[in-house]
């Protein structure tokens, strides 16, 4: 395995970079655009401060249907999608595209269930207090669930590079291609477990920084 690391070490780094370009584009859009999507489904649902039974529908079908679709066939059916919005459907910028896509939905199913798991009097007490409603958001709610939100981040980014393993199918590399490419396709088990054990490094350093992090914001 040895030999096999200094044989591929510079399609080793390459593959490591393209995962984490690919990982971190999508990590992005989850904070970026699944944190406030989470926190609208939180509102909409009955009886919550902006209470919208229609809305809710929607954005949870949405989600469901994001959620529910198979990966693989999901990146095929939005590559007039990748390519409409970054000029081609090849590459590790195109793979983005459908990973971002199921970074917002994943990761806003689990900003929803964080806010739920905040007690009902917290908001009260902030209205109570002459708090504003964005200042319920910033202040209050997300305050009370940044541990769940950490932890729901964490979680989301190692799937997030269980799905980035595929994308090898449009050009996307990254660990996983190489794994597919310089191991079973060579036929050299080697290469392919050196590939998996550097996705379980990768796996648990994550893990031990979100959960630590987790532990550190959890003032209850």
């Amino acid at each position: 395995m040895f030999e096999s690391m200094l044989k591929y070490q510079d399609q080793m780094w390459q593959s490591i970079g393209e995962t984490f370009v690919m990982v971190g584009i999508s990590v992005g859009a989850a904070l970026l655009l699944g944190l406030p999507l989470g926190t609208l489904l939180y509102f909409c649902r009955k009886g919550q401060l902006y209470e919208n039974r229609s809305l809710s529908l929607i954005l949870n079908s949405i989600v469901n249907v994001v959620r529910s679709f198979p990966f693989l066939l999901l990146v095929v059916a939005l590559i007039p999608f990748t390519r409409l919005v970054v000029g081609t459907a090849i590459g590790t910028l195109a793979a983005t595209v459908p990973l971002s896509i199921v970074a917002i939905a994943y990761y806003s199913r689990l900003v929803e269930q964080s806010l739920l798991e905040v007690p009902r009097g917290t908001i009260e007490a902030a209205l109570s207090m002459g708090a504003s409603r964005l200042g319920v958001i910033f202040k209050f709610l997300y305050v009370e669930a940044r541990s769940g939100l950490v932890l729901g981040l964490t979680a989301s980014t190692i799937s997030f590079i269980s799905f980035s393993t595929v994308m090898g199918v449009v050009g996307g590399g990254g660990v996983g291609d190489f794994a597919i490419r310089y191991g079973y396709q060579r036929f050299e088990t080697e290469v392919m477990i050196y590939a998996i054990l550097v996705m379980i490094v990768l796996v648990q350093l994550i893990q031990f920084t979100g959960s630590t992090l987790a532990r550190l914001l959890d003032k209850r």
